[in-house]
């Protein structure tokens, strides 16, 4: 009997989770600027369900989007009349999502601790949070972990803190604000860990700690996160109601006091850009905004994202070059460099509203706005082959060519701070 009821839950959890079985990822390529506005219309008709993975912006930039196989053939009709090119990127997103969830399964079986835990799969959030709490206990005297608050569904939101005593100027990091990223939240993950095991072994980062502490949020998103492994692996946003709609969430990534409510978000609750009803409405946004404006003394602000193989800085809501808008962009291309040096993965790099498309109320133009100079958005793995969905076996290396870059800017901030 009992054997039937555990079946039977799983049986139901098996059906609650969303299929994309013959949905497929098309990349669009717009001639010209009429094109990209017709684009622009299908990406508000939102009763195709079709999921922009990267928005129309310019014709030189692909527009890449999720297609569910009812809407397919009206779709590529669609393009065809209007004598707009695509070609196919991805056949069937379900065969890659069942792909993932067996390297998963197969991650789990062999886990018995932290000396077995793989950093080369992706993870539940429990399971993250578990290796948090294993982390802090291998490293007790470097590592600590911070409450910061709690998710719209009541979930505690963590950051770890890296320090060698006392109060000092510090660096954020953060990933996984967009619950279906990922391989941020891995990429967190495996740095994390870095930074643990190479203080004291590797000098350039033990002078880093010995200068700074480091705030590491690996999980930015925990509900939306939870939810990508329960019910719709696409997921984006964060969870909370809209008052009025009967679409749930956030984009936490638009929800910033900078240049909020602009044309680079949506007002519409139904959009995956919708910027909420106020700034900070979110409490995964405003337990950041708290911590960091009462530690008062952060230098710099990374924030990781997926995907385009990108590393943009302010601003992304006006086209106002950053007052530091020189030394930013030498920055970024010495970190790109550094990240390209080891398996090279090519990375473009500028001003957000320059290098990608307008974007309001983003993390790194906050951040600059409150007096952090050195404030970056990674956009990691890939350019579109897999997009959101990056096979586990890519995790390792995306990493170590992160650290890379992140060590190219830590070491900059240490020494210009």
């Amino acid at each position: 009997m009992r054997i039937l009821l555990v079946f039977s839950i799983f049986s139901v959890a098996l059906c609650s989770r969303r299929t994309f079985v013959g949905d497929q990822i098309l990349r669009v390529q717009a001639k010209d600027n009429a094109q990209l506005d017709i684009l622009r219309e299908l990406e508000a008709m939102k009763h195709l369900q079709i999921d922009f993975w990267r928005s129309p912006a310019r014709p030189e930039l692909p527009v890449d989007i999720r297609v569910p196989f009812t809407t397919l053939q009206r779709l590529k009709v669609f393009l065809e009349s209007n004598d707009i090119d695509y070609s196919i990127m991805i056949e069937d997103v379900q065969e890659l999502l069942d792909q993932e969830q067996q390297e998963m399964k197969a991650s789990k079986f062999h886990e018995r601790s932290i000396n077995t835990f793989s950093y080369s799969t992706y993870h539940t959030l429990d399971e993250i949070y578990s290796w948090i709490d294993s982390l802090v206990m291998e490293y007790p005297k470097l590592v600590s972990k911070i409450d910061i608050g709690q998710s719209y569904e009541g979930r505690p939101i963590y950051a770890l803190k890296f320090s060698t005593g006392g109060n000092k100027p510090a660096i954020w990091i953060d990933t996984g604000i967009h619950a279906r990223e990922w391989i941020t939240q891995a990429t967190g993950i495996w740095t994390a860990k870095k930074i643990a095991s190479n203080h004291g072994v590797d000098a350039s980062l033990t002078s880093i700690l010995n200068k700074m502490d480091i705030f590491l949020e690996i999980v930015t998103n925990p509900d939306g996160y939870a939810y990508t492994h329960s019910t719709n692996r696409m997921w984006r946003k964060t969870r909370s109601v809209n008052v009025g709609s009967s679409c749930i969430g956030v984009d936490p990534n638009r929800n910033w006091d900078a240049g909020f409510g602009g044309p680079g978000s949506s007002s519409n609750p139904c959009a995956e850009t919708y910027h909420g009803a106020y700034p900070h409405s979110e409490p995964e946004i405003s337990s950041v905004v708290d911590f960091i404006l009462a530690h008062g003394n952060v230098k710099a602000l990374l924030t990781i994202h997926s995907y385009s193989q990108m590393l943009l800085f302010p601003y992304g809501y006006t086209s106002n070059l950053a007052p530091d808008h020189q030394e930013l962009n030498e920055l970024a291309k010495l970190a790109t460099n550094a990240l390209s040096s080891l398996h090279g993965t090519k990375y473009t790099y500028g001003s957000t509203i320059a290098t990608i498309y307008q974007a309001d109320g983003t993390t790194t133009d906050w951040g600059y706005n409150n007096g952090i100079k050195y404030s970056y958005t990674f956009e990691l793995r890939d350019t579109g082959r897999y997009g959101f969905i990056l096979p586990a076996e890519q995790i390792i290396p995306t990493a170590e060519e992160t650290w890379l870059a992140l060590m190219a800017i830590m070491e900059h901030v240490r020494d210009h701070s």
